[in-house]
């Protein structure tokens, strides 16, 4: 898995800002990536088979990483730690967890508006394809795990790098700084920590994977 997601022989891209899964939102300025064949992407691929870039400045992807299972999402994060430079940054945006829990817990209601909060929770985790919803703490863990350093959560479409600001396109649901409905994050490439990668790999098959039929 790992080793075909690390994309062996890809093309150097220095300075270059990588868009990945950018759908019918690509961003000027940005090399767009996506799966389908759609106005504005740059290159057609699916990152699941690698991303096949080194040496760029930045990756972003706004409303993907949900879209992975919890092993492709470590793989991902590989794949974009070995894309960048040296201290080159990840965006990411995704639904947040505790946020549909805290809003969409049937215990907090009655009756007939309780079991509507059930069905609502439940589309928040198979809706829209999705895999695996994030809490902050795991996404943070997460990213340590696949080498990157200066984790910070930061406020929709706001960054102090003018490169990363203003990216979000996605609509919001009311929410608060306290507890938004999408994390959004920025790290920095470091070095990667294979010792700390284990261990979040090995706790992810004894309390998910290991349950999971198929």
């Amino acid at each position: 898995m790992i080793g075909r997601w690390l994309a062996r022989g890809a093309r150097a891209a220095p300075g270059a800002r990588l868009h990945v899964g950018c759908g019918r939102r690509p961003l000027a300025g940005w090399i767009n990536l996506d799966r389908q064949r759609l106005p504005g992407v740059d290159r057609v691929l699916d990152v699941r088979d690698g991303l096949p870039y080194r040496d760029a400045a930045a990756v972003y992807a706004e409303h993907f990483l949900e879209h992975l299972t919890f092993p492709e999402a470590l793989a991902f994060l590989r794949a974009a730690h070995a894309a960048l430079a040296p201290g080159g940054k990840l965006r990411l945006s995704t639904p947040n967890l505790d946020w549909v829990w805290e809003t969409h817990r049937p215990a907090a209601a009655d009756g007939e508006e309780a079991w509507r909060r059930a069905l609502v929770a439940n589309r928040a985790f198979y809706g829209w394809e999705h895999r695996f919803l994030w809490t902050r703490p795991l996404l943070a863990e997460a990213l340590a795990a696949c080498g990157f350093e200066r984790i910070a959560f930061v406020a929709y479409g706001e960054s102090d790098d003018p490169a990363l600001a203003g990216l979000e396109q996605h609509p919001r649901d009311p929410d608060s700084p306290e507890l938004p409905h999408v994390l959004v994050v920025e790290a920095a490439r470091g070095a990667f920590d294979e010792a700390r990668h284990r261990r979040l790999a090995a706790a992810a098959r004894e309390h998910l994977l290991a349950h999971l039929s198929g």
